[in-house]
């Protein structure tokens, strides 16, 4: 048995195997419920799923762990991610739970956890919880599931808020949608119409299985067809628990986590709401996103992979702003974790208040060519021990000097090995890519 299950992003797994059995699931209930009902006299703990079939029953063995220490699980229902964020600390909740394997396909699911201040655990918390649930395990504990009705209300005070950050109306503006088939598939329409727009949603009829499956965030070619299709002003694509999301420009351009950056981050600082002047982003970030923000007199500060990471880069430098290339874009005045639907509203801000579409707000960023290929391994082995890997990566960086970048890393979440490489030619870029893939998988491939 593992003696670690959370991951970057939570406990993540195939539902019904573990660590995301019944039995773990449960134990897990119990192990937050033991911590929890020590914090308040009558504990709640709000929790929410997205749109996987595997999600109800998953909640239910939660929410009985949970009952066993007294603990109360209000139900969220199908809500985002960041709409369990906020509504943990914005309630008397003790702790926040969502279920969710974010931009994974339907088999998959995971286990987020916010405290009352809604950011996520910290790894000392997150210990806490795997030795209780190590614990209980060994006991043998027998799973006892817990039913739980949705409070739609819950799902409503979030949007609420959400049209509160967005003054004045939408009216005469059109939007292509694309939900993904997730937890935005009701949210998203519902907020964008509410907020006076004229929505054009695709890839919202989520049948327990369809979720991520060729639309939302990773697959934003759905949305710009229907941007083209439509003549929408502007295309939006979340992922399944929309803490992520891509847009798609009125002429057809795509643009990703660099250019939200790229140009919020020119917004806040003319309003004197950016903070350092810094930025923070992953090691993903494109080098095009950093040249654009230096020649803006910002700094782009870069951290690992994973939102937790750029969220604590931001708390260490008072930065106001943060994110991923992927869609993650953390607004610290707003919100404690990224935020798709947020990120979506803050985007028309700024397109509304420079009369200019996205074409014009990005056409500062000159992308370098990137590759990025996903070697399955076998193993994680540090990359040191490998000498043909580390062979490849170095002839790479010999290639490109300061004119490129490569980055080799093993995912948080699955047995993969990922390999970036970046630079001034897009045939360079591949044939040293293709390389480091070839090392990989000839010393740790299945």
């Amino acid at each position: 048995m593992s003696r670690k299950l959370f991951g970057t992003d939570g406990i993540r797994g195939l539902a019904g195997e573990y660590p995301l059995d019944r039995r773990a699931v449960f134990a897990f209930g119990l192990a937050l419920g033991e911590l929890a009902a020590g914090l308040a006299p009558d504990p709640e703990v709000v929790l929410g799923i997205d749109t996987r079939e595997s999600g109800p029953w998953l909640a239910r063995q939660v929410s009985g762990g949970l009952a066993r220490h007294g603990v109360r699980a209000r139900f969220a229902g199908v809500i985002t991610t960041p709409g369990i964020a906020y509504l943990t600390r914005n309630d008397t909740f003790v702790a926040g739970v969502m279920i969710s394997a974010s931009h994974n396909p339907y088999q998959d699911n995971g286990i987020k956890v916010f405290s009352h201040s809604g950011y996520k655990l910290n790894d000392q918390q997150e210990h806490q919880i795997e030795r209780r649930i190590f614990a209980s395990l060994e006991a043998g504990v027998e799973p006892a599931a817990c039913p739980l009705e949705p409070d739609g209300s819950l799902a409503g005070r979030y949007v609420d808020y959400l049209a509160s950050t967005l003054p004045g109306s939408l009216a005469g503006w059109k939007l292509a949608v694309d939900c993904g088939h997730g937890a935005a598939s009701e949210l998203a329409p519902r907020l964008f119409e509410r907020l006076g727009a004229h929505v054009e949603a695709v890839a919202n009829a989520p049948d327990g299985r369809n979720i991520n499956q060729g639309c939302g965030a990773l697959h934003p070619e759905l949305v710009r067809q229907q941007v083209l299709a439509t003549g929408a002003g502007l295309g939006v694509a979340f992922d399944g628990d929309a803490d992520r999301a891509m847009f798609v420009s009125r002429g057809g351009k795509i643009v990703d986590g660099d250019g939200v950056l790229l140009m919020t981050a020119r917004w806040l600082r003319s309003q004197d709401r950016l903070g350092g002047p810094v930025v923070v982003a992953t090691v993903m970030s494109n080098l095009g996103l950093e040249r654009a923000l230096e020649a803006q007199g910002i700094r782009l500060l870069r951290t690992p992979v994973g939102d937790r990471y750029v969220l604590e880069g931001m708390l260490r430098t008072g930065a106001a702003l943060g994110g991923e290339q992927s869609g993650h874009v953390i607004f610290r005045e707003y919100a404690t974790t990224g935020d798709g639907l947020l990120t979506a509203l803050r985007v028309i801000e700024i397109m509304r208040e420079a009369g200019a579409g996205l074409d014009e707000l990005t056409a500062d960023l000159k992308i370098y060519p990137q590759r990025l290929l996903n070697v399955r391994v076998r193993e994680k082995k540090p990359l040191a021990e490998l000498p043909g890997v580390a062979e490849a990566i170095q002839a790479a960086e010999a290639a490109f000097g300061d004119r490129g970048r490569v980055l080799v890393r093993f995912s948080g979440t699955e047995p993969v090995a990922r390999v970036m490489v970046e630079g001034p030619e897009m045939a360079l870029v591949e044939e040293h890519a293709a390389r480091i893939a070839a090392a990989i998988r000839g010393e740790l491939g299945e």
